[in-house]
């Protein structure tokens, strides 16, 4: 190493005591309370919600504290549309899509085989079977490459340890034109009862879509708690 120029002797130095990562966009702190330590453009990345939350996410006042049929209703989609939801969880908003698009489908993304053996088992329960369970990686949705007229992240996107690459997985999975909306609790608002790293900013959530080429399209706060921004892939391919 003595023979490195110093900017790379610092780099190679960082990456070994965990500063930084190798391809420059992550660094590394002391994990915060609830946090993993990992650090994406100034944002520490939380800790993930397990299967044991299963309850929670399928809690019976969740409609009366955050008014998902609001978002239902804002998303506008066509009836053969494919939609993904990703960061599925336990397909709370998956089963909440699915009649929207008779003609099309919804696929439910998730990392955890536990979340989607718990939608399969509901899907069979409610009869409902234009819902499509996938399992991706940490650090990719795996959808086939322009497939997807919308993708939908709800409260699920501050957890993912590689947000760079999941999102840049999700902009190859869009139809040129394909929308993206971000469903997190409001960071700029204090009052807002859910753990800091578990909220986030327009400012935040912007800055990082914007780095893999989604075009912001608006903010629509017309819920409790939470912002409804909205992205779309662009139509034709920057030079």
């Amino acid at each position: 190493m003595r023979n490195l120029p110093l900017v790379a002797f610092l780099m190679v130095a960082a990456i070994q005591i965990g500063i930084c990562s190798e391809d420059g966009h992550y660094s590394q702190k002391e994990p915060s309370r609830d946090g993993t330590g990992k650090v994406y453009m100034g944002r520490e990345i939380s800790q993930v919600v397990s299967q044991h939350a299963i309850g929670w996410l399928e809690r019976r006042d969740r409609e009366g504290e955050e008014k998902p049929s609001l978002v239902i209703d804002q998303l506008e989609v066509e009836k053969d549309d494919v939609l993904a939801d990703i960061g599925a969880g336990s397909g709370y908003f998956s089963f909440l899509l699915a009649p929207l698009v008779p003609g099309g489908k919804v696929v439910a993304v998730d990392i955890q085989q536990e979340m989607l053996d718990f939608i399969e088992s509901k899907k069979k329960l409610k009869k409902v079977s234009n819902i499509e369970t996938h399992l991706g990686t940490i650090e990719d949705t795996r959808l086939p490459a322009d497939t997807v007229d919308l993708a939908i992240m709800v409260d699920a996107y501050h957890e993912f340890s590689h947000p760079r690459e999941m999102l840049s997985s999700i902009v190859e999975g869009l139809k040129p034109g394909g929308r993206v909306v971000f469903l997190e609790y409001r960071g700029e608002d204090p009052s807002v009862p859910i753990k800091p790293l578990h909220k986030m900013t327009v400012k935040q959530v912007r800055a990082e879509a914007e780095a893999v080429g989604l075009e912001f399209i608006e903010v629509r706060d017309f819920l409790p708690i939470q912002h409804f921004i909205l992205f779309r892939k662009p139509t034709t391919t920057k030079q």
